[in-house]
């Protein structure tokens, strides 16, 4: 039994309309109670929040184009100025409104004169006895427009005196938006963020023909239990799947495993969903090079993930402080003397020195170091002088803010305070380069 019913549309548009928002039923059917029939007079302005990739703007649009309804469809980003936005708003119009597809340009300066020409644009016959539905995405921008923009568009309805609707899409609240002097209140409607089930339905429906739909799900199930809790991102996670499921099916086709062997499958994909842990969110390589990297069995290292790309908002001291941090936690005390001093003179090398030093540093982890050593390797790393001034111990306090650095201990201790590095050895090449 379909989900989305409503006496006003067909039910075979209804049925496709659920089929292509999957996990969005109830939304749709809320805007399709608030829309009512087409020659009904809807609620004036509709502000529909929620986070990013929550499948606001997709929805709005497949909405109203498979229901075939009038609209004006404009992102607020694309069309940065009121004016911009007024003339692409009437441009619009002119194509759904006549039947020649070249729209003459418009020239519109004030709220006032698009009132007049939407007023002129709507008089043909088809937009009059419907309801046409204006969509500003990115609907944030218009703060930073003039003042009466905003509530002019709230009630473009009683302005207009036609049946149009307003929709403004965005990701923040409407209460970031309200204006100090007061204005209509639109109606307001929140997307939640999708549930890991909701992912796992969506993602599942992009399965290849040549592999069973229960095969791609147990993949996409793999990859949610990897990435669900650093991205719920919808678009990224749909690149992921498709970058890296050739990976995941490699014993398959070598004939290695069948499809049930999940063990052999995850171990085989394991290191490669790894490196693409690093590069979530960032596109500093196409899909094409990631593919050559993978099989030619490039290292993590070889990307240029999150690590390479912080430091370039480190102040120019906060980079020095980072790298002196990083040489104190995981240097043992007794070696500064050999790799900091032109001048150290002879240093014994004992057998017990030789019998520490065969364990790995980085394997044990780093270790904490009082300020005024993280001082001494600084300005020894340094080539030219620096004084101790507050500026310098205020970058100090950054890295800790900035979770770089973590403070050991209480601040009130007597031998002052200590700290630990929090951050890799890429981390710290990327800077030093």
């Amino acid at each position: 039994m379909p989900n989305l019913e409503h006496p006003a549309y067909p039910a075979a548009d209804l049925l496709r309309l659920e089929s292509l928002v999957p996990c969005r039923e109830s939304q749709v059917s809320m805007l399709l109670s608030i829309f009512g029939e087409r020659q009904q007079f809807s609620f004036p302005s509709i502000f529909i929040y929620g986070h990013t990739s929550s499948g606001k703007t997709y929805v709005m649009q497949t909405l109203l184009t498979t229901l075939q309804l009038p609209h004006v469809f404009v992102n607020c980003v694309e069309y940065f100025t009121s004016r911009l936005l007024l003339e692409e708003i009437l441009i619009q119009l002119q194509s759904c409104s006549s039947d020649t597809e070249q729209a003459s340009p418009v020239h519109c300066d004030t709220f006032n004169d698009f009132v007049r020409l939407f007023k002129q644009a709507v008089a043909s016959s088809e937009l009059q006895d419907q309801t046409l539905y204006i969509v500003l995405d990115r609907a944030e921008q218009l703060r930073e427009m003039e003042a009466n923009i905003l509530p002019a568009f709230l009630r473009l309805q009683e302005l207009t005196d036609r049946n149009v609707t307003v929709v403004l899409l965005s990701e923040i609240v409407w209460e970031l938006f309200r204006p100090n002097v007061g204005c209509f209140e639109p109606f307001t409607m929140y997307f939640p963020d999708y549930s890991i089930g909701h992912l796992q339905k969506i993602l599942s429906q992009n399965h290849l023909p040549e592999y069973s739909a229960d095969f791609y799900a147990a993949y996409i199930n793999i990859l949610l239990g990897v990435f669900y809790m650093v991205c719920r991102d919808l678009k990224e996670l749909r690149h992921l799947a498709a970058l890296n499921f050739s990976k995941y099916c490699e014993p398959v086709v070598r004939g290695e495993a069948n499809e049930r062997d999940t063990r052999k499958l995850w171990k085989n994909i394991e290191p490669h969903l790894k490196k693409a842990m690093q590069t979530v969110y960032l596109r500093e390589i196409s899909s094409s090079q990631w593919e050559r990297l993978q099989h030619d069995g490039g290292e993590p290292g070889q990307l240029k993930g999150l690590s390479a790309h912080t430091h370039v908002e480190l102040p120019y001291y906060s980079k020095f402080l980072l790298i002196a941090a990083y040489l104190a936690s995981y240097n043992p005390v007794r070696t500064d003397k050999r790799f900091f001093l032109k001048h150290h003179g002879k240093i014994r090398k004992t057998n017990f020195l030789k019998k520490h030093e065969k364990t790995s540093n980085h394997l044990l982890g780093p270790k904490p170091f009082p300020l005024d050593r993280l001082l001494a390797i600084l300005y020894s790393i340094v080539d030219n002088r620096v004084a101790p001034t507050a500026n310098i111990f205020s970058q100090i306090t950054s890295l800790v803010t900035l979770q770089l650095l973590s403070m050991v201990g209480q601040n009130d201790q007597l031998d002052g305070p200590r700290y630990k590095c929090t951050v890799s050895l890429d981390f710290i090449r990327a800077i030093a380069r």
